[in-house]
């Protein structure tokens, strides 16, 4: 395990962490996507399905229990815990328009025609498109809370960390995994115009 992977998976956990207190102390889930939310609880679903199969480390183990309890916490306070604060009128993307294609892509290009690599393919592809809700949603609006930017800017720094793990093992392992990075260059591209944006205000 490398330097930008510890330093990826960090910024991760800390936008999740930034958000479900933003939650918590706030009592309020305003100017949040419960349709991303939904996304990457499906992400972390699909990806994780390994965690009955296959131990790689106590690390890797930990770190997905982690990101699965989040997803689902973070799901349930939009939904239930402070439903009323949820702005359900502009978090209007369709979510068809992501998921349609995405399963497509996910049954003709992939790694092999096995159901959790298929499901791994998914949440891959899903990954890529998830944050499109929130983003969505703050052009509609025209406006985002503080920490929301800060929530937004952490997950991205998450994607370009993982490209220099790319990188960074493709130079000392020789591994390449073409699925994953150019999912992730396409999520990345999709955060650059918050990042000019988070930079010069």
């Amino acid at each position: 395990m490398n330097v930008f992977r510890i330093l990826g998976d960090v910024s991760h956990l800390l936008a999740i962490i930034i958000l479900l207190l933003k939650i918590q102390k706030s009592k309020s889930c305003a100017g949040i996507s419960g349709k991303s939310q939904i996304l990457f609880a499906l992400v972390f679903t699909t990806r994780y399905l390994d965690l009955f199969t296959t131990f790689i480390s106590v690390y890797n183990t930990v770190m997905k229990v982690i990101f699965l309890i989040c997803a689902y916490i973070t799901v349930y306070m939009i939904y239930v815990k402070f439903q009323k604060t949820f702005d359900s009128e502009n978090d209007s993307f369709r979510l068809e328009f992501l998921l349609v294609p995405v399963i497509g892509l996910s049954f003709l290009e992939n790694h092999s025609f096995a159901a959790l690599e298929i499901l791994w393919t998914f949440s891959i592809y899903l990954e890529s498109v998830a944050i499109l809700p929130q983003l969505f949603m703050i052009s509609k609006t025209g406006e985002a809370e503080t920490i929301t930017t800060h929530y937004l800017f952490f997950l991205g720094l998450y994607r370009a960390l993982y490209i220099g793990n790319w990188v960074w093992r493709y130079y000392t392992e020789n591994f390449y995994d073409q699925i994953a990075v150019v999912s992730g260059v396409v999520q990345t591209i999709f955060y650059c115009d918050f990042f000019y944006l988070y930079v010069t205000k």
